[in-house]
């Protein structure tokens, strides 16, 4: 009478760009261990840390972590190490290149996405400030000699031989 539904042909699997498989490795993806699968989703849920809790002095503790890193050394171990390892001019590379992802987030209103660049940013700006023999209390020092001053008032008070070395007409 009807005729059976043929059945649907197997597509074979994907090769990534084109590439053969390495030997071993099964068309068919193997799912993670659920070990690897809890890590991830706790990594990377949403946000959900109770932020009645939090304070700038995370930022202490981070500087203290990368200089503790520094100081051992381990670039087997630690990215922190591992950075600072590679020199000044990659640390600082590092710094801007998280800038400008930060700068594409919010640009774009991606709010949970600047916040975490805006992590990544701190970070990278806590590994240039150990790298640089910098501490934390200098900057606050500095951020409050400026408390109550007024931007522009600031920038005008700058010596010209900072606007020169600038080379640029954008500061006054």
């Amino acid at each position: 009478m009807g005729k059976l539904a043929a059945k649907p042909k197997k597509k074979p699997a994907k090769k990534a760009a084109g590439l053969p498989l390495p030997a071993g490795v099964p068309a068919k993806a193997k799912k993670p261990p659920k070990s690897v699968l809890k890590a991830e989703s706790r990594h990377l849920r949403p946000l959900s840390v109770p932020t009645d809790a939090a304070d700038a002095t995370v930022l202490d503790r981070l500087w203290e972590t990368v200089e503790a890193r520094r100081v051992a050394g381990d670039v087997a171990h630690s990215h922190s190490a591992r950075l600072m390892a590679r020199g000044t001019a990659k640390v600082a590379q590092k710094l801007g290149e998280e800038a400008v992802e930060c700068v594409i987030e919010a640009t774009q209103g991606h709010r949970a996405e600047t916040i975490l660049e805006s992590a990544d940013l701190l970070y990278h700006l806590m590994v240039v400030w150990v790298d640089a023999g910098i501490r934390p209390e200098e900057v606050w020092t500095e951020l409050r000699r400026r408390e109550g001053i007024s931007g522009i008032a600031e920038k005008a008070a700058r010596p010209k031989g900072i606007v020169r070395a600038a080379r640029t007409t954008k500061l006054p």
